[in-house]
């Protein structure tokens, strides 16, 4: 009788011991889908293994199978709320697009552990792609405080700013950034900004540095064109866009710019073609609109509106 209680006391030890060593040898592999497979048998050994759902979770997430990481991670979330479980959930949920989910995971992160400053700055990313810019300010204004020198933290919040169309504070923001990593997408955003107030001097400088950093960023080339058309400057807006329908020829911006500027130059015919070929491009996505109202998703309609609503009945003329 006591070797059987012996026995069945032991069971558990093995177990929990063969649950550790498959657990240790996933986490010797690379390989995610072995390693996925080694925690899966570790779970069979010891079904409360949480180190074992949360590295499965883990390389779930690393696998793009989110929705599988979440459940893992609410294993582990049931039985043993963390910060860090709250913080890679939202991670998951956030590449799912469900933005509302990941904020609140982001939120719960920083309840159980306030000075986690990677989930104050991703709550402030699900509050951005939720629109809610306003917030998402306040909990970046935190992350810089902690962290000055952080430029993704300055970027994001000149989008939000940009997006509240306060554009003064977006172009400080993105000095800022390029202060600190002068990239190509920093001057370009820059030069964005530029635009919005009609400094189109500085947003064509900022552009051309773009450019001079990588000839290859594509969406600089229509911003550029965009700057030299408003300065008047026709002939480098021509390269601009045409070089813009060289990465993409269904660049309908692109095309609208050509548009205009053969009107300007006075090349009615050339005009007209590229007009009707914008509409063309937009048409699929307009069935139901009409007149100017088919433009109205395109940069031109939207951000240089003044431009192009002066011109768009001289184009529908042709």
């Amino acid at each position: 009788m006591k070797k059987t209680v012996l026995i069945a006391l032991l069971i558990p030890f093995f177990t929990f011991a063969q649950a550790n060593k498959l657990f240790r040898k996933a986490m010797r592999t690379t390989d995610l889908t072995e390693r996925i497979d080694l925690l899966s048998q570790a779970i069979v050994e010891d079904s409360q293994h949480l180190d074992a759902y949360f590295q499965r979770a883990l390389a779930r997430d690393q696998m793009g199978d989110f929705s599988a990481a979440i459940l893992d991670y609410t294993k582990v979330i049931f039985f043993e709320p963390g910060a860090d479980s709250y913080y890679n959930r939202g991670n998951s949920k956030y590449k799912l697009m469900d933005f509302m989910g990941a904020k609140e995971d982001y939120a719960q992160a920083l309840v159980l552990d306030p000075q986690f400053i990677e989930a104050r700055y991703s709550l402030a990313s699900a509050k951005y792609e939720l629109k809610d810019y306003e917030e998402a300010i306040k909990d970046l204004n935190i992350v810089i405080k902690l962290l000055p020198e952080y430029e993704g933290a300055y970027r994001l919040r000149g989008f939000a700013y940009a997006a509240l169309d306060k554009s003064l504070e977006a172009l400080r923001d993105f000095s800022l950034v390029i202060l600190l990593k002068p990239t190509s997408d920093a001057y370009f955003n820059r030069g964005v900004s530029y635009l919005d107030i009609n400094y189109y001097q500085q947003a064509n400088d900022d552009f051309s540095t773009a450019l001079k950093i990588d000839k290859d960023n594509s969406l600089v080339y229509f911003f550029k064109g965009n700057s030299h058309f408003l300065l008047g400057e026709y002939d480098q807006a021509f390269l601009d866009f045409n070089t813009a329908l060289g990465f993409d020829t269904l660049d309908y911006d692109a095309v609208i710019g050509l548009a205009l500027t053969y009107y300007k130059t006075g090349n009615l015919e050339n005009s007209k073609l590229q007009f009707e070929k914008a509409k063309r491009i937009l048409g699929a996505s307009s069935q139901n609109k009409k007149g100017i109202e088919v433009f109205d998703n395109t940069y031109w309609f939207v951000n240089q509106y003044y431009v192009f609503n002066e011109n768009y009945e001289k184009l529908s003329r042709l």
